[in-house]
């Protein structure tokens, strides 16, 4: 039996602003990244997106992202490591009392925007935010883009990994994510999409943008549910590998050290 994960990134309302259909996508997922009020949400939007989750049987995770609000975290910074592991420990720590409230536990940390993006190729900042981890709950599970830095910071601070891929998104041949800024970056047509992600769950392996077939390994799929159309496509996703005889469960229930 195949088992992988479903996890969307949630909770990043902000005072007046409504961002994303949380309360839809929460039904198909098995897994909550939640904004830790850097790059979105607030408290108020932490405490509501936290018990909606609880409701749903979502496990919960922090979703760190770098100080930068009107960037929406998209926006690269440079930081020292001592700074990245701060602010890694400062938001895990605003949502662990989030949940502790609603009688839960912090399932993972996934990282957020441009600091997970270079953090997948920066092995000095991948290590420090790994180290932040371990330091703050080394239970906690550390998601990275799939063999990516991250992954090895992951696996050398002694942590449990779990690779994560992209549903919508194409390849290099190096396993990096295709920058939104080119051609071809998104993969628009949903079928193909769920095919790919198939292949990475049963066969692992995917395509990358130049043609050629690399290996991945798909722990937990990141779907997006910022519009109708979206949350519609998470559900097909969850269908397609349900019909293929692949569990959707969190990642906690089968990541191992």
């Amino acid at each position: 039996m195949y088992k992988v994960d479903l996890n969307s990134d949630i909770g990043e309302s902000f005072g007046d602003y409504k961002l994303g259909m949380d309360e839809e996508v929460l039904k198909h997922i098995s897994s909550a990244n939640i904004a830790c009020g850097f790059h979105a949400g607030d408290p108020l939007t932490m405490d509501k997106t936290v018990e909606m989750a609880v409701g749903e049987n979502a496990a919960i995770g922090a979703h760190p992202g770098f100080p930068d609000l009107m960037g929406f975290g998209r926006r690269e910074m440079k930081i020292t490591a001592e700074e990245a592991k701060c602010y890694i420990k400062y938001q895990i720590g605003a949502l662990w009392a989030f949940a502790r409230s609603k009688g839960v536990s912090l399932q993972h940390v996934k990282v957020h925007g441009a600091f997970y993006n270079m953090a997948a190729k920066d092995a000095v900042l991948s290590e420090a935010i790994a180290q932040a981890i371990y330091e703050t709950d080394k239970d906690l599970i550390l998601v990275g883009l799939a063999n990516s830095e991250m992954i090895k910071a992951g696996k050398k601070a002694n942590l449990k990994v779990a690779n994560e891929v992209f549903a919508d998104r194409a390849y290099n041949k190096d396993g990096t994510l295709v920058s939104r800024k080119k051609e071809g970056a998104m993969i628009h047509d949903e079928d193909e999409a769920i095919l790919r992600v198939l292949r990475m769950v049963k066969e692992g392996k995917v395509t990358a943008i130049t043609g050629e077939d690399i290996d991945i390994q798909a722990d937990t799929i990141c779907v997006h549910g910022d519009n109708p159309r979206a949350v519609e496509f998470v559900e097909k996703i969850k269908r397609a590998l349900q019909a293929e005889g692949v569990e959707v469960v969190p990642i906690g229930s089968f990541i191992k050290l």
